[in-house]
C-alpha cells in the first residue's frame, strides 16, 4: 500500500468518523473485508468463523472510527490488530468451552431416599454415643483432628503434648470407636 493510498484511507475513516459517510465505509469494506478474511483463513480460521470476525471487524470501524488514529498506523493496521486480538479472544473462549460432559461435578445431585436419610441418622447418631463414651481427652483431639481440621502438629503445639502422645490418643481413640461401633452392629 503506498502513501496516497494510506491518506485515501486515513480520509475515508474520517469520513466515517465524522459523517458515518456510508459511501465512504463501503469503500473501505470493499477493500479490507476480502483481505482480512484472507489473512484470517491463513490463520487457520474456519471459513464461516472468519467471515463471521470480519463482519465484527468492520462493525467496530463502522461504530468507532474515531478511536482510529493516523498519525500512529495506517487503518491497515489499525484494523488487522483488532481482527487479531478478536481472533486470540475467539481462540480463549473456545478452549474455556470445552467441557467434560461425563465430568461427575457437572452432573445433577440424586436425590436422597427416605431410607437413606434414616440410615444415615441412625449411623449418625451411632457414632455420636461411641464418641461420648470415649475419655475427653481422645474426644477432644478428635475434635481437632477431625472437625477443626487440625494437623497432628497444630494440635501437639496447641495442647502443649508431644507429637508422639497427640498421635497415640487419636490412634487410641480410633480404635475405641471401632469397638464400640461394631458391638453395636452385632
Amino acid at each position: 500500500m503506498n502513501v496516497e493510498e494510506k491518506q485515501r484511507f486515513a480520509a475515508l475513516a474520517r469520513a466515517v468518523a465524522e459523517r458515518h459517510d456510508q459511501e465512504a465505509f463501503a469503500v473501505l469494506f470493499d477493500y479490507f473485508a476480502p483481505r482480512l478474511k484472507s489473512w484470517l483463513l491463513r490463520q487457520r480460521m474456519a471459513s464461516g468463523e472468519a467471515e463471521e470476525l470480519v463482519q465484527e471487524v468492520m462493525v467496530v470501524l463502522w461504530h468507532k472510527a474515531e478511536l482510529y488514529d493516523a498519525a500512529r498506523s495506517s487503518l491497515s493496521t489499525w484494523l488487522f490488530r483488532i481482527a487479531r486480538n478478536r481472533r486470540i479472544d475467539l481462540q480463549r473462549r473456545a478452549r474455556t468451552r470445552t467441557l467434560d460432559e461425563a465430568d461427575p461435578g457437572l452432573q445433577p445431585v440424586a436425590e436422597i431416599g427416605a431410607d437413606e436419610i434414616l440410615a444415615n441418622d441412625d449411623r449418625d447418631a451411632r457414632v455420636r454415643a461411641a464418641l461420648s463414651q470415649l475419655p475427653e481427652e481422645q474426644r477432644e483431639m478428635l475434635r481437632a483432628a477431625f472437625f477443626l481440621g487440625q494437623s497432628h502438629s497444630q494440635i501437639a503445639e496447641a495442647t502443649g503434648l508431644p507429637l508422639g502422645t497427640v498421635k497415640s490418643r487419636i490412634r487410641l481413640a480410633f480404635g475405641k470407636l471401632r469397638k464400640a461401633l461394631e458391638a453395636e452392629s452385632t
